[in-house]
């Protein structure tokens, strides 16, 4: 049985919030029923089975308002500032998910639409694809972004098209309080299509500690390719709860990469591919690093439904000081989904005695051609490995430093863009060597 909360006061506040914007709102029949599907299932608790080690509750209670302050002016040197920045990238630049069009590239539009979320709505792909995606009625706050969504980005790559640049989103929260961030975003690969989206974060003039709300619903169309980049490298004072949601058709390929290396103290990823045709194939790599008293939660679920499809997925994470890491990874293999051939594993380090890690891979098969495997495993520092670096006149630290990266860099090795491959691997040393010269 799951239990809701409906003791708090956003929980209170938000039927009149909806019945003031039900009324100018794009998409209100979507609304309406996403508002009551959220009223049903209220905000997760720690009784709620996927939400046991991420209690949510205490960042809903610190009068967080939901009325988004006008965006600030922002100059492109301030938008350098950010250090954001990529080269050999088409760039979308959106603040509290609006679109500012001023510090923006797009590519060109004979390749890929782009359009506000609130400006998408005679698109054809939006029509077909909007708010249909598998399990999104079974996650609360997708069905509260639904509800109250404010604005995010409609992409469409056109049939057979290759976007030869990656499209990267640069995601900056403003806030003048306690902000509840509502970004909804919907992308589309149509046939044949290829294209790659990298997505970074930063705070901006942040007077408040901002939750940012996300949901991605992503479409992989036939023989279509899509890899999707997610840099959550934002500072303090940010929450971020990001459902990402996947659907793959025939022949297509879909590559997920996840690197959470930020000071946010929460951070819980939901990521959902729906494998909905033959001979699709899906790749999800992942690298987490929680310190300090940080919550890094990432639920993943590969739903396998039809046969001959592929699935490769592994996640490594690093816990130190008092951080916290959860990894729950499901594969579905329905019954009509013979000859599936599905991979997950999940490898900890955890290098503080006050670091937790809960981890928890599962399989759950219906067919009996597969060939399905899953493991997970925790440990520290191997004393081998560094008795055989230490005997070599590498001091401990240096040592120890050397291992845990090589740990992590397995994961950044999947990358194919080598400005973010770079970037991650500068952030993650930064990280490291801090936390080995503790």
């Amino acid at each position: 049985m799951t239990t809701i909360a409906t003791n708090i006061s956003l929980y209170d506040s938000l039927p009149e919030l909806f019945a003031e914007q039900i009324g100018g709102a794009s998409y209100p029949e979507a609304r309406k029923a996403a508002f009551e599907r959220f009223q049903q299932l209220g905000f997760p608790t720690v009784k709620t089975e996927d939400w046991k080690y991420t209690n949510v509750i205490p960042y809903l209670k610190n009068g967080i308002g939901i009325q988004l302050p006008a965006a600030p002016s922002l100059s492109a040197a301030q938008l350098e500032a950010t250090g954001l920045l990529l080269p050999d990238v088409y760039r979308l630049v959106l603040v509290n998910g609006e679109l500012q069009p001023q510090l923006s590239e797009l590519p060109p539009a004979s390749k890929v639409t782009i359009r506000k979320m609130s400006e998408a709505a005679e698109e054809a792909a939006f029509q077909q694809y909007f708010a249909k995606s598998k399990k999104l009625d079974e996650h609360h706050f997708a069905q509260l972004n639904t509800a109250l969504f404010t604005d995010g980005l409609f992409i469409e790559a056109k049939a057979k098209t290759q976007v030869e640049q990656p499209i990267h989103i640069i995601h900056l929260y403003h806030s003048t309080g306690n902000l509840l961030v509502q970004p909804r975003h919907l992308w589309v690969a149509q046939p044949g299509a290829e294209m790659q989206i990298i997505e970074s974060v930063a705070g901006l003039e942040q007077s408040g500690t901002v939750l940012v709300n996300s949901v991605v619903e992503a479409v992989v169309t036939e023989r279509a390719q899509l890899s999707h980049y997610q840099l959550q490298t934002s500072g303090q004072h940010s929450r971020f709860i990001n459902q990402t949601l996947v659907q793959q058709h025939g022949k297509s390929l879909y590559n997920n990469y996840t690197f959470t290396l930020t000071e946010a103290d929460l951070v819980r990823n939901n990521l959902n591919v729906s494998l909905d045709d033959e001979r699709t194939e899906t790749h999800l790599y992942g690298f987490y690093l929680a310190m300090g008293n940080q919550l890094v939660d990432n639920h993943t679920s590969v739903d396998h439904r039809m046969p001959n499809c592929e699935s490769n997925e592994l996640y490594r994470g690093v816990m130190l000081d008092k951080g916290t890491g959860v990894f729950n990874g499901k594969i579905f293999v329905h019954e009509d989904a013979q000859k599936t051939n599905a991979f997950q594993q999940n490898n900890n380090m955890v290098l503080s005695p006050d670091a937790n890690i809960y981890t928890k891979p599962q399989l759950e098969i219906f067919a009996d051609d597969v060939k399905c495997s899953h493991g997970t495993t925790i440990g520290q520092v191997s004393e081998d490995a560094l008795f055989y670096l230490k005997a070599r006149g590498i001091g401990d630290v240096t040592a120890r430093s050397m291992l845990v990266k090589a740990f992590a860099f397995d994961i950044t090795a999947q990358v194919k863009i080598p400005a973010v491959r770079k970037r991650v691997e500068q952030l993650a040393s930064q990280y490291l060597t801090a936390a080995a010269n503790n």
